[in-house]
């Protein structure tokens, strides 16, 4: 069922490669379900392995052109895209409620998000410099410059439908890069039509293609993952799946971005700025349900304000309204997938079955669509589940501690390292803990960390690569030495 938008065209029920909306011969498609009803919203081509081998030479084809085009003019052109993005804000942040389920208001807000990170590559464009190196040899020059690696696969997932897109192919196609994405089947309607943006802004065919798929997303990601014509994929996550996309790559020694699996931890000290403290907590724990990568899983709060806390917390999950994304005062909506439900519930079970208190809600709502109470769980511990992976719903898990160095030993005790918060007023504090932390990120005092000009990424099973500011556009390219021999008179 496509919305009513202002601008019909940018609702696109086909893939698109070269230019070209197709579908394949065989007319296989998958829906895409509006999470919030239930209701089917589109049938989307399923496309196959043959499609990526079609879409790997037309994107080859084409960057032998791009890469010849002026940084300069890529940068117009992407920031033509931006803007774009943003004329239409309001009807494509319509389309991502309607398959994300995620507020209208917040997806509106990920379009500005979206298109920030091309207003800051279009610029970037420009500043691929290299590099003029004293030589050892007195008879010699030696220069390195950047160069574009070549065509590019991107991963993307469901959660951020518009953001995850512009954040690896805006950066790709700066760098003078040729991309095939795949986004979820879950939320391609909304790929496909910031895809339609980026042609409209000038970027020729082949430059951008979108493939869909939905029970062939396996076998399009390993064919992408062999092809020799693709020498670099972008990928985000989990680690599970991360590690098998590396493995795949190995036949192809593809270059690799790989932002996986998180399990943020939020800390607290007792001596923080309350009610900015909990504002922070609110917006790095319910933001797109508590569906983020960045999303504070471990809330860990110095036994001080621990009561204080815990009373406050559920003071707000209180007066949040959880409901249809289009429904006024909405803040949160569904879960984007059903078995996000059912794997938010396993957490919440065994939590409670271990020790843990139910402060507020604590289960699935019945009727239409994926939704969960927001809830607050008290006396978490690290023999629970949640202690070890990421909950990915609108669940608050608070640990008590009470000592700096205890609290940063259970920060650290996980495979992952993606992102990580810390609350407290104290300047000493805040470099020993920023700097302790084995995380990519660190938030003082704030809920957001991530920006265009912000290097995002993580370490240990969270992945490697950074995408974002300038060296988002670097994992782009590659180094060149040119060594000239400059013999004396």
């Amino acid at each position: 069922m496509q919305p009513v938008l202002k601008n019909p065209k940018l609702w696109h029920e086909k893939a698109y490669i070269n230019g070209e909306w197709t579908a394949p011969p065989s007319g296989e498609t998958f829906n895409v379900i509006n999470p919030s009803t239930g209701d089917l919203i589109a049938k989307l081509p399923e496309l196959s392995k043959e499609d990526v081998r079609i879409a790997s030479r037309q994107a080859l084809a084409a960057f032998e052109d791009w890469k010849q085009i002026s940084p300069k003019l890529r940068g117009t052109v992407i920031q033509k895209w931006a803007q774009l993005m943003l004329e239409n804000a309001e009807d494509l942040g319509r389309i991502m409620t309607m398959e994300n389920g995620k507020p209208f208001a917040e997806a509106k807000g990920e379009i500005a998000f979206a298109a920030s990170y091309l207003e800051f590559y279009c610029g970037e464009a420009e500043r691929t410099y290299g590099d003029i190196i004293p030589s050892a040899n007195p008879a010699n020059r030696v220069f390195a410059i950047q160069q574009p690696i070549g065509v590019v696969a991107c991963l993307t997932p469901w959660n951020f439908p518009a953001a995850m897109v512009t954040r690896k192919t805006g950066a790709a196609i700066a760098a003078g890069c040729t991309v095939i994405v795949k986004p979820a089947g879950e939320t391609s309607l909304t790929a496909l039509a910031v895809a339609y943006l980026g042609e409209q802004a000038g970027l020729p065919p082949g430059v951008l293609n979108v493939m869909t798929g939905m029970q062939n997303t396996a076998e399009i990601g390993k064919a992408l993952c062999e092809d020799q014509n693709i020498k670099k994929l972008s990928f985000t996550g989990s680690t599970a799946v991360g590690k098998l996309l590396m493995q795949q790559c190995s036949s192809s020694l593809k270059k690799l971005s790989l932002e996986l699996g998180g399990n943020s931890p939020f800390i607290v000290f007792d001596d923080c700025d309350l009610p900015a403290t909990i504002n922070a907590l609110m917006g790095a724990k319910i933001r797109n349900s508590g569906q983020t990568c960045v999303c504070a899983n471990r809330i860990y709060v110095q036994r001080g304000i621990y009561s204080e806390l815990s009373r406050l917390l559920v003071e707000k999950f209180s007066q949040v309204k959880c409901g249809d994304g289009f429904e006024d005062g909405v803040t949160v909506g569904p879960l984007t997938v059903q078995r996000g439900v059912e794997k938010v519930q396993t957490h919440i079970n065994d939590a409670v079955d271990k020790g843990a208190k139910i402060l507020y809600g604590g289960k699935a709502i019945n009727g239409k669509g994926y939704f969960f109470q927001p809830s607050v769980l008290a006396d978490m511990n690290d023999r629970m589940l949640s202690h070890n992976e990421e909950i990915f719903g609108p669940v608050a898990a608070l640990y008590p501690f009470d000592t700096e160095e205890e609290v940063l030993k259970m920060a650290n005790n996980s495979e992952v390292g993606l992102g990580s918060y810390v609350c407290t007023n104290n300047m000493a504090r805040v470099w020993r803990m920023a700097e302790g932390l084995e995380v990519g990120m660190v938030g003082v005092n704030t809920g957001v960390i991530a920006g265009g000009e912000i290097p995002f990424g993580g370490i240990k099973h969270s992945g490697f690569g950074v995408e974002g500011g300038k060296w988002g556009v670097k994992e782009f390219m590659i180094t060149k030495s040119i060594i000239m021999a400059v013999p004396a008179i």
